[in-house]
């Protein structure tokens, strides 16, 4: 008896009719929607604008209470006092005043991240000739191309201040809890008083672009009120600016002492 090899006409007729297998497709895993939206730049530039505003807000609160050092030093030591008793008796001493700390906290990193991470996006669209030419910003200026630097000399700012005048190794002179004795050793010395002005003038620049620009993140952004979005940005910034620079320079001067 003859037999038919696989590699005769009718065998491979047969195969041709049975039916393909179908490769197994699996289930991708469910995304994120959270994490798609911030991963692309719109989302991107919301968490920008809302942490900003949360920052916004520190900065402003931060420096009026600051201008209690005016009223002497019992003054502004109860009103360091009064940070940590907030909420008390119904929350422990001092809870209040650590929650604050870690919504700052969390909203300063993802401020920085989400500006990281914008930047990193428009390098890469820049590289793949997605822009014609260089970012325009809408309000194109001085502050909004030295964001990253006056991003940068904040950062710096902040870390020098929190060993200056929180925990106070930066400070010879500290004194736990004696807030306007610790503001004063730490002003007196000329190279400080310089730096925490050069450093607010960066803050200010920073806060003029960031308070501008938080509104057309937001996608409030109108013609007929964009004017008024620019005094806003112009006035917040040299409020906080200007609070924040009379301090060295009175104790510098001699009214505070």
């Amino acid at each position: 008896m003859q037999t038919v090899g696989p590699s005769t006409p009718s065998a491979q007729a047969e195969r041709a009719a049975r039916p393909a297998l179908q490769p197994i497709r699996r289930r991708s895993p469910r995304r994120n929607w959270i994490a798609d939206f911030y991963g692309s730049a719109v989302g991107k530039k919301y968490v920008m604008a809302i942490t900003g505003i949360v920052l916004l807000g520190y900065v402003f609160v931060h420096m009026a209470g600051n201008l209690h050092l005016y009223e002497g030093p019992h003054r502004i030591n109860e009103y360091g006092e009064g940070l940590r008793d907030l909420g008390e008796p119904l929350v422990g001493r001092t809870q209040i005043l650590w929650a604050m700390r870690s919504m700052l906290a969390l909203s300063f990193v993802m401020h920085i991240h989400s500006a990281y991470g914008l930047t990193r996006i428009n390098q890469a669209a820049r590289a793949r000739g997605g822009y014609a030419q260089d970012r325009e910003f809408l309000a194109a200026n001085f502050a909004s191309r030295t964001m990253r630097w006056t991003g940068v000399i904040v950062l710096l700012y902040l870390v020098f201040h929190l060993f200056d005048l929180t925990w106070g190794q930066a400070n010879p002179d500290y004194v736990r809890g004696d807030v306007y004795h610790n503001v004063v050793a730490s002003f007196e010395r000329v190279p400080v008083a310089i730096a925490y002005v050069i450093a607010n003038l960066a803050l200010g620049v920073h806060i003029y672009h960031g308070a501008w620009s938080m509104f057309q993140s937001l996608g409030i952004n109108n013609p007929r009120f964009n004017h008024l979005r620019r005094w806003f940005a112009v006035g917040f910034a040299l409020v906080v600016t200007a609070g924040n620079v009379t301090f060295p320079i009175m104790v510098q001067l001699g009214v505070v002492e």
